[in-house]
C-alpha cells in the first residue's frame, strides 16, 4: 500500500479548489494513503479539513522556521486536537539552522526557541500517545541533526520519530533507527547528485524507512524544479525499489506498513 508520508497539501502553492484533483491523480498513480502535515496555527483548519477525505490523514505541528511568529502556549492550543481521529502525528517539527534568523533575532536566542519547541513537541507527543515528524536542515554540516536527535533521545522510550526528507549519511541514519526512530526519502534520493542519500536508502533494512513527496517541494527526477505533488511518490518509490534490487511492488507494501505502524490512523473512513 503506497503511502505518501509527508506532504502539505495546504500550502499556499496548491489552489484551494484543486485539492481533490491533487488526491485523486495520487490514487491513479497508486497512492493509497496521504499524510498532510501542519507547519503552524494558521494552516491547521485547513489540513484537517483535507484530512476529511477519505484516507487523507493530518499531522499537527509548528515548524521550526515559524517559531518566531507562534504564540509561546502553541503547542499547549495544538493539544486541543490530538483526540481527532483525523491527527495521525505530531509535526512538523523540528530544528531548521539553514535559513537565518529573522528581524529582531540572533541566532543563538532563535535556535534555542526551535530547540524548546521541539521538546515541547516531543512532550506532548508523549501524553497523547502519537509521534513526531521532525525536520532538520543545516547550510553545513549537521547540527540541527546531532542537535534534534539529542532531544529526541530524551523521549525514544515511549515516542517515535520520523526524520522526514533524510539526506545523511547511513552513519546517522544508523543513528535513529538506534534510537527505534525512522527515516524517510523524498525527491532528492533521484537526483544524480545524491549519492550519500542513494547509499543510506540502498542500506536501511525494510520497517526503517518511508517514502514522501513533501509537496510541493523537492520533487523527483523527472519533474525535478517542477511543483511536486503526491502522486509523484511513485516516482520516487519506483526509483528506490530498483536501487534497492527489489520489486515495486514489495517497496510499496512494506513501507506502507511501515507508515501504518507509525501513523497509527484512525480515520473512521479507514
Amino acid at each position: 500500500m503506497l503511502t505518501d508520508s509527508h506532504c502539505h497539501l495546504a500550502s499556499h502553492r496548491f489552489q484551494v479548489e484543486e485539492v481533490s484533483d491533487l488526491i485523486e491523480r495520487s490514487r491513479a498513480a497508486g497512492v493509497a494513503r496521504l499524510v498532510t502535515l501542519a507547519t503552524s496555527l494558521g494552516d491547521l483548519a485547513a489540513n484537517l479539513a483535507i484530512a476529511g477525505n477519505p484516507n487523507v490523514h493530518a499531522c499537527i505541528g509548528i515548524h521550526p522556521c515559524d517559531v518566531h511568529h507562534a504564540p509561546d502556549d502553541a503547542v499547549v492550543r495544538l493539544s486541543a486536537f490530538t483526540s481527532d481521529p483525523r491527527v495521525c502525528a505530531i509535526g512538523e517539527t523540528g530544528l531548521d539552522y539553514y535559513h537565518p534568523a529573522p528581524e529582531g533575532w540572533v541566532e543563538t536566542s532563535f535556535r534555542e526557541r526551535q530547540r524548546g519547541f521541539l521538546r515541547r513537541h516531543f512532550e506532548l507527543a508523549g501524553t497523547a500517545g502519537l509521534n513526531v515528524v521532525i525536520h532538520t536542515r543545516d547550510q553545513t554540516g549537521h547540527a540541527s541533526f546531532d542537535d534534534a536527535l539529542e532531544i529526541y533521545q530524551e523521549f525514544h522510550a515511549s515516542v517515535r520519530a520520523v526524520f522526514h526528507c533524510f539526506i545523511g549519511p547511513w552513519e546517522n541514519a544508523r543513528r535513529v533507527l538506534d534510537l527505534g526512530g525512522l527515516v524517510s526519502f523524498g525527491g532528492v534520493a533521484t537526483f544524480k547528485s545524491a549519492s550519500a542519500v542513494r547509499e543510506t536508502a540502498g542500506r536501511c533494512p525494510p520497517g526503517s524507512f518511508m517514502v514522501e513527496t513533501d509537496a510541493p517541494y523537492l520533487a523527483p527526477e523527472p519533474y525535478r524544479g517542477k511543483r511536486n505533488e503526491p502522486a509523484f511518490v511513485r516516482d520516487t518509490a519506483e526509483f528506490l525499489a530498483s536501487l534497492r534490487g527489489e520489486s515495486f511492488e514489495s517497496l510499496a507494501l512494506h513501507t506502507g506498513e511501515t507508515a501504518a505502524a507509525f501513523f497509527r490512523f484512525r480515520s473512521p473512513a479507514n
